[in-house]
């Protein structure tokens, strides 16, 4: 009997004999299904097609003006955090607010309380004296663990000072339960990597994107440094979860093209998607500036179907515009009468919009629609809103093209194109998610004001009203691309050393 996402309609002979206490059964067995799975957020966004949505059934447009810090919780934590925190609760156990910090600490937080549940240290983390360039002082972990849910495995890449071979990227696989190093890890994934007769320098290469969790196996997506220094590639590697074995490996066939985006790796159906930066160099597009599809395996692909880059890629890479500037998000398009399509949608540090068809991705120049929607770059993660008769996007503008200045600005995405439906007000740089009670109703756009104002903002994600004005406590240390975990009905934001905790 399928289940919530493989809806299929019956026969009327199909019908005519099952009998009612059987679709019941399965029923609640889908609605209980679907109960847990909510209840804990595994991954970048909260979804592997990085949607940024959450289900919040009391949390009415009327109900958001009430929200307010939840003052009984005490989320002090070791070091900088650049990570999403994830959400885990088991039946019978406390919630768990799970933080991973440039310190190479890894906690896990009573969801209520704050209190340290279990605190792993994954070795010394990397000074930015001992690294040709970047921005992150010192430099532990940055992107977004993932877990697996199936064996209560938490995943995540750390950049650890070692003693044989100095800064490494390693690999490490957690109990989430307890915080215990998994069999087969750490791994050092250069030393891995070069095992399998590829190349990753772990002191160019800088990994900033969400891990992806998906089918088994592990996807980590790895860029540059600030400061584009020595030789690095856009490069995605997968591993298999387990075992820690190398399964899979793709890089830009030029130097450059980092993948650098907060969601790093999307998946949609049987394929996998991510967006490339500016290369150095390249006379011929050599994969850069581009939306890239991929299979497990990571085979290389000529064919235009798996991958878009404008017709202007030169300039981009010249005036260093990535159109990776956010991850490429799958989406499902209505069409009138017809059901939905499929599409991908992505937001360039060009101030563009692009939007694909993910059956065939088009090629250079074979976009569905390219539209200016920003003036300025781009670079926050976006949330999606999709119900059976729209499918709308937000994203941070920090310059928006009507309202102008920082704001949060809402796009309407219609098969072959696209266009602005409000934007509001946003004093600084969070990217945005969206709660709605039941998936449809309810809509809010929530962000963070950070490096601005540094408070938490509500929006109506169909009009751009203002339904909750930030006011209360004003946060420290939120990093620019700063969002949002929902988790048990709380809003959890990441700070400098500390996790703030929303209710209402």
């Amino acid at each position: 009997m399928p289940c919530l996402g493989s809806y299929r309609k019956r026969t009327k002979r199909e019908s005519a004999n099952m009998k009612p206490i059987i679709y019941l059964t399965a029923a609640l067995a889908c609605a209980l299904t679907a109960q847990a799975q909510a209840q804990n957020v595994t991954t970048y966004h909260n979804g592997i097609k990085r949607p940024g949505a959450y289900r919040v059934p009391s949390l009415t447009i009327a109900a958001a003006a009430n929200i307010h810090p939840d003052t009984s919780f005490n989320g002090a934590v070791t070091g900088n955090v650049y990570a999403q925190p994830l959400y885990w609760h088991q039946a019978g156990k406390p919630g768990e607010v799970i933080v991973a910090t440039e310190s190479n600490v890894v906690e896990a937080l009573n969801a209520d309380t704050g209190a340290v549940i279990w605190q792993t240290n994954l070795g010394t983390p990397v000074p930015n004296s001992a690294l040709p360039c970047g921005n992150i002082n010192p430099e532990g972990v940055t992107g977004t663990p993932a877990i697996d849910a199936a064996t209560s495995t938490i995943f995540l890449d750390a950049m650890v000072s070692t003693a044989k071979n100095g800064p490494r990227h390693m690999l490490f696989a957690l109990n989430v339960d307890t915080g215990a190093v998994q069999p087969n890890y750490p791994i050092d994934v250069q030393a891995s990597l070069a095992s399998a007769g590829h190349t990753l320098d772990s002191l160019t290469q800088g990994q900033r994107s969400a891990l992806l969790f998906w089918n088994g196996n592990l996807y980590i997506p790895y860029a540059g440094r600030s400061g584009d220094c020595g030789t690095y590639y856009g490069t995605v590697v997968q591993v298999a979860g387990p075992t820690g074995a190398i399964g899979g490996f793709w890089a830009t066939r030029a130097r450059g093209g980092g993948i650098w985006s907060q969601g790093g790796i999307a998946a949609g159906g049987k394929y996998l998607y991510t967006t490339t930066g500016n290369t150095f160099g390249a006379s011929t597009w050599n994969d850069g500036e581009a939306i890239i599809r991929l299979q497990t395996g990571l085979a290389r692909s000529g064919k235009t179907v798996d991958y878009y880059t404008p017709s202007d890629w030169s300039t981009l890479d010249a005036d260093d515009a990535d159109l990776g500037g956010t991850e490429a998000i799958p989406i499902e398009v209505p069409v009138a009468g017809h059901g939905s399509a499929e599409r991908v949608l992505a937001l360039g540090k060009d101030g563009n919009a692009y939007l694909t068809n993910a059956a065939n991705l088009g090629g250079i120049g074979g976009e569905l629609a390219k539209v200016s929607v920003s003036n300025s770059e781009i670079i926050t993660a976006p949330a999606v809103y999709a119900t059976s008769s729209t499918t709308m996007v937000a994203f941070r503008n920090a310059n928006g093209k009507t309202c102008g200045g920082g704001s949060i600005s809402m796009l309407q995405i219609q098969p072959a194109s696209l266009s602005e439906a409000w934007c509001a007000a946003l004093n600084g740089g969070g990217a945005p998610i969206i709660t709605t009670t039941d998936g449809v109703q309810n809509p809010i756009v929530w962000a963070v004001g950070a490096g601005g104002d540094n408070l938490l903002h509500g929006f109506d994600a169909l009009t751009g009203t203002v339904v909750f004005s930030g006011t209360g406590t004003s946060m420290s240390g939120l990093r620019n691309f700063a969002t949002i975990l929902v988790g048990g009905g709380k809003f959890y934001v990441a700070g400098q050393g500390k996790i703030y905790a929303f209710t209402y």
